[in-house]
């Protein structure tokens, strides 16, 4: 009993210090609950990875299906609203500065984005990337900001 517990510990180690298994943090928890409670359908479950949270701001590619983009998140006193979503237009510092990231906090999320989705396949990344567009999210209700709210959900 010692020694396989002993065994589990050391396995636990090695995945752990090797990357494998990594804890996802409180905010990339909250995220996942936001995003896929606004967009999970029956038969297609949004998946979510990687998300990365600089200050009051965070970025969170999902996929759907066939389909995939980002989402830009805002932290506020009620937790995480989307911002926007977007393909591309959204990775680089200067895009995130326009939507209205603070500066260091720009920089942080197209460095840490790019480091995160540099561990993924290129056809996970392409997916990100077939999102075509930028739409505007209404924080209030989580839609998109020009929707009809008669055709809501």
């Amino acid at each position: 009993m010692v020694i396989a517990n002993r065994y589990r510990l050391v396995v636990a180690i090695f995945f752990l210090s090797a990357g494998v298994v990594r804890a996802e943090t409180a905010d990339e928890m909250a995220i996942s609950r936001l995003l896929r409670g606004m967009f999970d359908k029956p038969g297609a479950v949004l998946s979510i990875a990687p998300v990365v949270v600089a200050g009051n701001h965070a970025i969170a590619d999902w996929s759907q299906s066939d389909m995939g983009g980002r989402a830009l998140l805002r932290r506020t006193q009620a937790g995480w609203a989307v911002v926007l979503c977007a393909g591309d237009a959204i990775r680089s510092r200067d895009a995130l500065k326009r939507a209205g990231v603070a500066a260091d906090d720009a920089v942080r999320l197209e460095r840490d984005l790019a480091a995160s989705e540099a561990t993924l396949s290129p056809a996970a990344v392409a997916m990100f990337s077939r999102f075509e567009g930028l739409v505007m999210m209404d924080a209030a209700e989580g839609q998109p900001a020009s929707s009809d709210r008669h055709h809501r959900r």
